[in-house]
């Protein structure tokens, strides 16, 4: 089985470039199954949007997971509603959305299981007071079959942590959340595929896909950059963060980059 998984997707133009390179990727790498972290892919890069998140799935993504952005959108909480949708497991249950979905491919089941790190957490609005750790939520969550783990955060360490824990169980863990990708995918000694962070698929040369001029001008004149407009999506060319992974026997067999 092979499993293309896409890292954190940038605005409108960031789900247009992805939705018209995915025929093309899944026929090239004969790919089974296809995860997108979509957060940020609503019009403005903020939550997700109907439109954004309707284009995706009918374009080849088969499941689509978050983070802290999940709830940012008027409409996310419409999104989180739909089973193909998950967001990070270990928040408080009565949050919207789902932690994990079962994905029948084949004859096979997968759980995509969505984690977080509280750092990443720390300033949305939606789960204020309501992060648990992100490891209880793997040990309490029905994982069936082959286990792929979109884990949101800013913390190397705690991902490689937790991806040396769940080492042999899981097929992979993924990194998200940074939008800078690390050029050090691997398997570990178990068999888990691991990448501290995919990356971004979105407008490349700017701040995690936003245009730098407002947070610059924020900086300068109060001190913090995010004190002030909010940036906008950044007009630029297209970069694609995605790593390819293949799994046997119901762990990973091999992981790459795929651009």
């Amino acid at each position: 089985m092979f499993v293309l998984f896409i890292g954190d997707i940038v605005g409108d133009e960031g789900t247009r470039y992805l939705v018209d390179r995915l025929p093309e990727l899944r026929a090239r790498h004969t790919v089974d199954l296809v995860v997108a972290n979509a957060e940020n892919s609503a019009a403005d890069g903020l939550g997700m949007g109907r439109v954004q998140v309707e284009q995706l799935l009918s374009g080849g993504v088969d499941v689509i997971t978050g983070g802290n952005h999940s709830w940012d959108s008027p409409e996310s909480v419409g999104m989180l509603n739909l089973p193909q949708v998950v967001r990070p497991a270990n928040v408080d249950p009565e949050v919207p959305g789902r932690g994990f979905v079962h994905v029948p491919v084949g004859e096979e089941m997968v759980t995509v299981l969505n984690l977080a790190d509280g750092c990443a957490m720390a300033s949305t609005k939606a789960t204020a007071g309501r992060v648990g750790p992100a490891y209880s939520a793997w040990e309490a969550a029905d994982r069936r079959g082959i286990t792929i783990v979109d884990y949101h955060g800013d913390h190397v360490l705690e991902k490689q942590i937790f991806a040396h824990t769940v080492d042999g169980t899981a097929a992979a863990v993924v990194g998200t959340h940074t939008h800078e990708a690390t050029d050090l995918p691997r398997l570990l000694p178990n068999g888990t595929a691991f990448v501290t962070e995919v990356g971004m698929t979105g407008p490349d040369g700017g701040v995690q896909g936003f245009a730098p001029a407002n947070l610059v001008n924020n900086l300068r004149t109060t001190g913090n950059p995010f004190d002030g407009p909010m940036p906008t999506v950044h007009r630029a060319p297209m970069v694609l963060g995605a790593v390819l992974i293949e799994i046997v026997g119901g762990l990973a067999a091999g992981i790459q980059r795929v651009r």
